[in-house]
């Protein structure tokens, strides 16, 4: 059965019968906290019987009771004749007559009709909820858990496709539960899942998700450049500076390099970042520099790092090219309606090539800065975890789409694997050969556990989490014994009761390891340390790295809810 809407007309008053024996006050009794204050709009799609819009019309919301089925609507009117609430025939994924309205809404309800909504047609309807919902809004979408009921024509849902539909638009699943059916059928039982759209109150998280999923874009540039800002403001914000009160200052050269980082393995599979571009045609940053710099797989384009010679010349060709290309076209033309740029960039004249390069702050503000109101840096800072994915599928989908139109066929886990921005071996690499070059000198322990370490139990450890936050930089990789790496603390930040046990180890480890190395080494530290921790530890003082590190540990708790790890005994 392809129309489940002929199903509701035909067995109307059953299905009536059926859902109005259920309480909607238990039905919504696990995300009562989370339900916004009256008065204020809430969407009830595929209403059925109203009965839910009926329940939250009592609480003073203005409801918005969408149902396809003419039958359900007619019965259900008639049930609920006293309730102020509108009824609406329309259905996802179109959505068309709600979105005509020039509505948006608190809170959306998603009842038992998502496995109404063929897989193909999910993707579509998500970003119409999406954009229906405003800042801060929230879905609630209520699943059956198991296998489908062929009989009734419905699709397989699972709680982890909505997820990373809701961590492709900027939203988060802020509460989960499983229950049994209320109504009493045996085996059976639901997945309530309370997804929230974040707004920061200033309405930079609006501002993002209209460029990301709504701006006219005739490339992948607008998407590329938020997505560099997003790395540096997760990754590099230490190199930021405030100009005033309204905007923040990042290096041009650091956006510059970041972009050539995304671009890289994309022009190396040749997948399209306009209509006509296929690989390097058309695009104006990938001249021969970037070309070449492609060619090299030996080069860490990180900052911190020192070239020389050639390789210094030609990475500061390909920085300059990209330089001028984002200042001259997403930096151009991502606007705010009155046409004022969005992101505006200050040059500083003429940049000289250097013989040597070390990419630190000053030889990359040689570019001019890049300009960012100050609302949208901390919503960067503060919400990257949820708005990175947004940019990622809207560039996946973007790149599928032009190369339809040139008549490619490029498999999905091709440009997947292109979106992933790994470090180098070597950076985990180094550690572990300080690691190993200290065990033969003194004993090394593992910083989490204390357990004695060889070289047949050694893992690196990244200190905070690859998988929450992607920073391979020196002072996030610890000595940790394999099977505390891998089997006890695994995903999870440690607590900060760990890292203050784990205090003096951990400065003796940045000090033996890194700072009483090869002045490279030790530079390079610094530099890092600078860049991607907060409060910008002051160089030569490692009790001001390990408060940074402090610090960003409760950022990425409270900004990103990563669960923690209170050590081996404990957890």
């Amino acid at each position: 059965m392809n129309d489940p809407t002929a199903w509701y007309d035909t067995h109307a008053e059953t299905a009536v019968a059926r859902y109005e024996n259920v309480c909607p006050h238990q039905i919504y009794r696990w995300c009562a906290h989370l339900l916004p204050p009256a008065p204020a709009t809430v969407l009830d799609i595929g209403a059925g019987s109203g009965r839910d819009a009926a329940f939250m019309a009592s609480k003073g919301y203005d409801v918005l009771a969408v149902e396809p089925s003419q039958r359900m609507r007619a019965v259900g009117a008639r049930l609920h004749a006293e309730a102020n609430f509108q009824w609406v025939d329309d259905r996802l994924p179109s959505l068309a007559k709600v979105t005509n309205y020039g509505l948006s809404f608190n809170l959306i309800l998603i009842n038992a009709v998502w496995m109404h909504i063929a897989q193909g047609d999910r993707p579509r309807s998500f970003r119409k909820l999406v954009n229906l919902l405003k800042p801060g809004g929230l879905l609630l979408m209520i699943i059956p858990k198991g296998h489908p009921d062929t009989s009734r024509g419905f699709f397989p849902v699972s709680r982890h496709e909505i997820e990373t539909l809701a961590r492709g638009h900027g939203a988060y699943t802020e509460r989960y539960e499983v229950s049994d059916d209320l109504g009493g059928r045996d085996q059976l039982q639901w997945e309530s899942l309370a997804i929230r759209l974040p707004d920061d109150g200033s309405g930079a998280l609006p501002l993002l998700r209209h460029i990301i999923l709504n701006d006219n874009k005739s490339s992948t540039y607008k998407l590329a450049l938020l997505r560099v800002l997003c790395r540096i403001a997760n990754g590099s914000a230490g190199m930021a500076r405030d100009l005033n009160e309204d905007l923040v200052a990042v290096p041009l050269g650091l956006v510059a390099l970041t972009w050539i980082r995304l671009f890289q393995p994309l022009l190396a599979k040749q997948l399209p970042q306009t209509p006509r571009n296929i690989g390097f045609n058309d695009l104006g940053f990938a001249k021969d520099a970037f070309r070449i710099l492609g060619e090299d797989s030996r080069l860490n384009l990180r900052v911190g790092m020192t070239f020389r010679g050639r390789s210094a010349a030609v990475l500061h060709r390909a920085l300059k090219d990209a330089a001028n290309n984002i200042a001259r076209m997403p930096a151009t033309h991502t606007t705010y309606p009155n046409g004022h740029r969005v992101f505006p960039v200050k040059r500083k004249g003429r940049i000289y090539h250097q013989r040597d390069i070390v990419l630190d702050q000053t030889y990359l503000s040689h570019f001019g800065d890049m300009c960012i109101p100050q609302h949208l840096w901390v919503a960067l800072r503060r919400f990257d975890a949820w708005i990175e994915p947004s940019i990622v599928m809207e560039w996946s989908r973007l790149i599928k789409q032009y190369a339809e139109r040139q008549g490619r066929s490029i498999d999905d886990a091709v440009i997947f694997n292109s979106m992933v921005l790994e470090e180098a071996d070597r950076e985990v690499k180094l550690a572990r050969e300080q690691a190993l070059s200290m065990m033969e000198r003194e004993p090394l322990f593992c910083m989490w556990s204390q357990k004695r370490l060889t070289s047949k139990n050694l893992d690196i450890d990244h200190c905070f989490p690859w998988s929450a936050w992607p920073c391979g930089d020196l002072w996030n990789l610890m000595p940790a014994h394999r099977h505390i790496n891998q089997h006890k603390k695994r995903d999870r930040l440690p607590a900060d009761t760990l890292l203050r046990q784990a205090e003096e180890q951990m400065m003796n480890w940045w000090s033996n390891a890194f700072i009483d190395n090869s002045p490279p080494v030790t530079e390079r530290f610094w530099l890092e340390a600078q860049s991607s921790l907060p409060s910008r530890p002051l160089k030569g003082h490692l009790d001001d790295v390990f408060d940074a590190v402090r610090i960003q540990g409760k950022r990425l708790k409270h900004d990103q809810q990563i669960p923690e790890w209170h050590g081996e005994k404990t957890s």
